[in-house]
């Protein structure tokens, strides 16, 4: 038809689409391989690989499209004027979902490899749709929360870690698979959840209460589950709250509002009420802190996991497009500035990649040492991995230049979505607090730390160096707050060098002891210092 075409278009790279996103990632592949048993990693390589091929094709990309761009809708009444207190997905958001818990995303508790295999294929995930990330984290995490109370783990867990999706609001026991979700925040207190006023007033069965008052923040709202905390007549506690009563009937759970987010939009956030609110406690009276803390940690891996996935899809983007994209009589990826850019973010993503599986690794361990490790070292990563999230986002966007302040370049999702993890789960301050706690009480965690960093004691001189000045920080813990942001940093650049020396590529090693031990870096990303091997950095970067 005339007029519909006037010239060709040229230059312009094709999507990324089509591709394994799991093998395409050789620090992710390598990490998997280092961290799992001879005598199943053929069938975690095999599990992932079907997990990777699935997040790389158009018809699973296109989903996450349309899972935000129609974001979950609150219904509080039907058509008849019961309250229900239901919230509606678009059906692109259920097949997700359901993919990711037939991946086994929540079921890592029970299987050889366990914690590995699925922080594997949280990072691939991730990289598909963050939002369906948030119930499958809960639903993960609620386990070791759970098994405070024997009887009630033995009930749950099955579903818990099931590979079935079942959407529908029934009771517990007539479902395969079921999902958690989470209230802990109030209103006067955010993170300082002992300052939380939801009441819980015991009934004549031991072990129950009806609850009483409003959550600021409950995630994952359409779950079948929650574990909350309240005051019961003990203290706080923690609890459990089914959406649907054992005989059928609707628990009393009023879903004020969803939550109107930055990023993070096809996953609902409510804040919700309890009036009566039937619930199970968890653990002994007074000790819900200490009940929910390894729901916390879980979610705090997930939170560090969860930001290497967003970091190397943007990274993956920025180099793809680089590698296609012609200016000034060249490949972008092959002009020495442009290269220098991608480098640097090469390093970042690589890094959060490996200190996420290894700390996956070491839950999967299990043993005392390891057990100390994660004290510290999962605060220290959760602080740091997800404070370098938003800009590695905001620079790889900055990458495709104006496509990709477009929507349909994917990046501007990418971007929204790259605070979040910093601020989940305890945000920065709280994150650096907990450190410092770690240090004060636990001296064998300090210790677990330091035996994982000096195994490559003698590898790299700038390493080396790094390690003395963080023995600086650590000499005087007096006054420590506020430096506490320095010292975490610190503790968790040196893990990073030293899992990098001992086990990536030498260019790789190098330009992070450099840039990020060595001092050699400025304020933005693109500043690494000559003599580099720069080019080799951005090709093991580049999905394949």
């Amino acid at each position: 038809m005339a007029g519909t075409s006037t010239h060709i278009v040229t230059n312009q790279p094709p999507p990324l689409v089509g591709y394994d996103v799991f093998t395409a990632d050789r620090a992710l592949a390598e990490a998997v391989g280092r961290h799992t048993a001879p005598g199943v990693l053929d069938e975690v390589r095999a599990e992932l690989t079907a997990l990777g091929r699935a997040a790389g094709s158009a018809q699973l990309q296109e989903w996450a499209v349309q899972a935000n761009e129609q974001p979950p809708r609150l219904r509080t009444h039907d058509r008849y004027g019961h309250r229900i207190d239901e919230v509606e997905f678009h059906p692109a958001w259920h097949r997700l979902l359901g993919k990711g818990v037939s991946a086994g995303l929540t079921g890592a508790w029970t299987r050889p490899a366990g914690h590995v295999r699925r922080a594997a294929g949280f990072l691939v995930w991730t990289q598909v749709e963050a939002g369906t990330c948030c119930p499958l984290s809960m639903t993960h995490a609620a386990v070791p929360a759970l098994r405070a109370d024997p009887a009630l783990a033995a009930e749950w867990e099955p579903q818990l870690t099931s590979t079935v999706y079942d959407r529908a609001l029934r009771a517990p026991g007539e479902k395969p698979g079921a999902l958690f979700g989470m209230g802990m925040t109030e209103k006067q207190g955010g993170s300082d959840v002992r300052a939380n006023t939801t009441e819980a007033r015991p009934l004549a069965e031991a072990g129950t209460y009806l609850l009483t008052g409003h959550k600021w923040f409950c995630s994952a709202p359409m779950s079948d589950a929650f574990l909350v905390l309240a005051q019961a007549p003990g203290g706080l506690t923690c609890f459990l709250v089914p959406r649907v009563l054992p005989d059928g009937s609707r628990n009393v759970f009023l879903i004020q509002r969803l939550k109107d987010k930055l990023g993070n939009r096809s996953n609902a956030s409510a804040e919700i009420e309890f009036d009566g609110t039937w619930a199970r406690r968890v653990g002994e009276e007074g000790r819900g802190v200490r009940t929910v803390i390894g729901m916390v940690a879980a979610t705090r891996l997930d939170c560090a996991v969860g930001s290497a996935g967003l970091m190397r899809q943007a990274v993956a983007q920025a180099v793809h497009h680089c590698a296609h994209r012609e200016a000034f009589g060249g490949k972008l990826a092959d002009k020495p500035l442009m290269r220098n850019v991608l480098a640097d973010l090469a390093l970042e993503s690589e890094a959060a990649t490996a200190l996420a599986l290894r700390l996956a690794a070491a839950c999967d361990d299990g043993g005392e040492q390891e057990r100390a490790f994660l004290r510290l070292a999962v605060p220290a990563a959760k602080y740091w991995i997800t404070k370098r999230c938003a800009p590695v986002a905001v620079e790889a966007a900055e990458c495709l230049g104006g496509n990709g302040y477009v929507e349909e370049s994917g990046l501007p999702r990418l971007v929204r979505e790259s605070p979040l993890n910093s601020v989940w789960e305890g945000a920065g301050n709280v994150q650096a607090l907990d450190v410092l706690r770690a240090l004060r009480r636990e001296p064998a965690a300090l210790d677990a730390c330091l035996t994982e960093i000096g195994r490559a004691h003698g590898a790299d001189h700038r390493l080396d160096r790094a390690v003395k000045d963080l023995f600086t920080e650590l000499a005087d813990l007096e006054g420590m707050e506020g430096r506490a942001r320095r010292l975490v940093e610190r503790l968790a650049l040196v893990l990073q060098g030293s899992l990098l020396v001992r086990h990536a590529p030498p260019e790789v090693a190098d330009a992070f002891c450099a840039s990020r031990l060595g001092g050699d870096h400025g304020a933005s990303f693109g500043t690494l210092p000559a003599g580099l091997d720069l080019r080799s950095v951005v090709e093991r970067a580049r999905p394949a």
